[in-house]
C-alpha cells in the first residue's frame, strides 16, 4: 500500500475558500479510482512562513495505481488549483511505502 502525501501552507488571506475547493477537490481525485481513501489533516505546528497547512494523504492499494494516476489525471487535477490560487498557496508532494500496520485492538489479548 503506498500513501501519496500533500503538505500544503494555505495563506490566511484565501483560508475559507481554499478549505471549500479542496473538500470539492479531493473526491474529484478519488473518482480517478487509482485511491481507495483519503484524508485530510491540518498540521497543527505553525510555520515560520506563515499561513495555514494541511496534508492530504490519498492511500493508493499499488506503485502501479500510483504511477497511473501520474500519468493519467494528477496534471489535470494539480492544474485547478495552481490556477485558481496562484502564489497564495505552496505544496509539496511525498510518496510513502506501508511498511505494516498496527491497530490497537489487536495488542489486546
Amino acid at each position: 500500500m503506498y500513501i501519496y502525501n500533500v503538505t500544503l501552507s494555505i495563506d490566511k488571506s484565501i483560508h475559507k475558500e481554499w478549505l471549500k475547493w479542496i473538500q470539492e477537490h479531493i473526491p474529484e481525485v478519488l473518482a480517478t479510482g487509482k485511491f481507495t481513501s483519503a484524508k485530510l489533516t491540518q498540521v497543527l505546528v505553525e510555520e515560520d512562513m506563515g499561513g495555514i497547512t494541511y496534508s492530504v494523504q490519498y492511500t493508493a492499494k499499488s506503485r502501479e495505481d500510483l504511477d497511473s494516476y501520474y500519468n493519467e489525471d494528477a496534471a489535470r487535477l494539480r492544474g485547478g488549483g495552481v490556477q485558481k490560487f496562484a502564489d497564495k498557496m505552496l505544496a509539496f508532494r511525498t510518496e510513502l511505502r506501508v511498511v505494516n500496520e498496527f491497530f490497537s485492538n489487536e495488542l489486546k489479548n
